[in-house]
């Protein structure tokens, strides 16, 4: 995919517009797809079976709309940034996720999932987290519809994520350590397949991001486009136009294909992804995987990996660790082949240094994967002086404070201390 002509990016961006993509074989162009054991087929005939009964009828949709509504409480606001704006020398306006039920994103997917699996007869549900708030938020949509819930999470990450393990159990949720592996997301989502492939009939896989096997990413995607739909509408209203620029934090890629899809048609809009640049751009290092990867199969899909060259998957790094995994969605991998989004680094310094920035300008503290988008439309606002920038803030910070206290909290202590003494 890196030598497309000219002409095949254009057919890739018309047919992304058109709605043509994921096409029968769950493809996404050349990525997506579906790659999984032979046990699990007739769960994932069962569950795309579903999809077409369910997401597209008008009493599932009342159903998802009164819990979006009445329950996750949106629509989210869309807030004028104005101190950063006036730090930045740009026009500034944040999609509000932080104040979602459960505190992010995930919870629309979450809350749509869990009312699919319900629909379709599952007992019971497993889920993947890495930074927790995908884990939270079904233990909380599993609690609302009735279904016992289990979620996997990396020893690693349950450690700098601890609040998250605490708020799941409250919510009901078992909550299993993996121990194998790299102990972070990739770990959690295999172990999260295993438990599917041993009871794939009475098991709900309710899987966390705009990854993995069809119709996953197509699903994930139709739930989280809430957020750009609204945002558009908010921005032509609250900032009378579109942003000229729009930019998203990207892991697996949920919270910025949601944002992202609606503004893809509009060509004054200027879209980009800002993954986990870590501590430099050597393997291991870091997390960027559409800036620095190669394509291959990870976890049911086609996409861009970051591997070596002998194509063995990478253990990643990332300050947040909701970004820290080395595969990316099949749409993303399209978006970039297409020239529609550009992708970008953000370290975890410059996330981290987001992150304090945006607690003084504006008080309100992001989560630390959300604080790589305010890196990136930062980096952006200088090169481009004067534009309008409409970021997606993903989620909040409270589940950050056992790294903020390590890392952030920890210099202002010390600073502090120094001008005492």
């Amino acid at each position: 995919m890196t030598s497309l002509s000219t002409r095949e990016r254009a057919q890739l961006l018309a047919d992304s517009i058109a709605g043509k993509f994921p096409d029968a074989r769950g493809r996404f162009g050349p990525y997506g797809g579906r790659y999984v054991p032979e046990t699990l087929i007739p769960a994932i005939e069962r569950l795309e079976a579903g999809l077409r009964v369910h997401l597209g009828a008008p009493d599932f949709q009342r159903e998802l709309a009164d819990e979006l509504r009445n329950w996750v409480g949106r629509p989210t606001a869309l807030t004028h940034a104005r101190r950063l704006g006036a730090r930045w020398g740009a026009d500034v306006w944040l999609k509000r996720e932080d104040l979602a039920h459960t505190g992010a994103h995930k919870i629309n997917n979450a809350i749509g999932q869990a009312l699919l699996a319900k629909r379709l007869g599952a007992r019971r549900v497993v889920a993947e987290t890495g930074a927790g708030q995908h884990g939270v938020a079904s233990a909380a949509a599993c609690a609302r519809v009735g279904l016992p819930c289990t979620v996997y999470m990396g020893a690693v990450d349950m450690e700098r994520q601890a609040p998250n393990v605490g708020r799941m159990r409250l919510l009901g949720a078992e909550v299993v350590p993996v121990t194998e592996g790299d102990k972070t997301l990739r770990a959690a989502v295999d172990e999260a397949l295993r438990d599917w492939v041993a009871d794939p009939l009475e098991t709900y896989y309710l899987l966390g991001s705009a990854i993995g096997p069809h119709p996953y990413p197509y699903l994930v995607r139709e739930l989280q486009m809430v957020i750009g739909r609204e945002a558009r509408a908010q921005m032509l209203e609250q900032a009378g136009g579109l942003p000229d620029a729009l930019v998203a934090c990207v892991g697996g890629g949920s919270n910025a294909i949601g944002i992202f899809k609606p503004f893809i048609a509009d060509p004054s809009v200027t879209i980009l992804g800002i993954e986990a640049g870590g501590r430099g751009a050597g393997l291991g290092e870091n997390s960027a995987t559409l800036a620095l990867g190669r394509p291959g199969v990870l976890q049911g899909a086609y996409s861009v990996l970051l591997q070596d060259e002998h194509g063995q998957i990478q253990e990643t790094h990332s300050v947040s660790a909701g970004l820290d995994y080395p595969g990316v969605g099949p749409e993303h991998a399209l978006l970039q082949a297409a020239g529609r989004v550009s992708y970008e680094m953000a370290s975890d310094d410059d996330a981290l240094a987001a992150v304090k920035e945006c607690c003084e300008a504006e008080g309100i503290l992001p989560a630390i994967e959300s604080a790589h988008a305010l890196a990136g439309a930062r980096r952006w606002a200088a090169a481009h002086p004067g534009k309008r920038i409409l970021i997606g803030l993903s989620g909040r910070g409270d589940k950050d404070m056992p790294t903020l206290q390590r890392t952030l909290i920890a210099q202002l202590e010390a600073r502090a201390q120094g001008a005492r003494s």
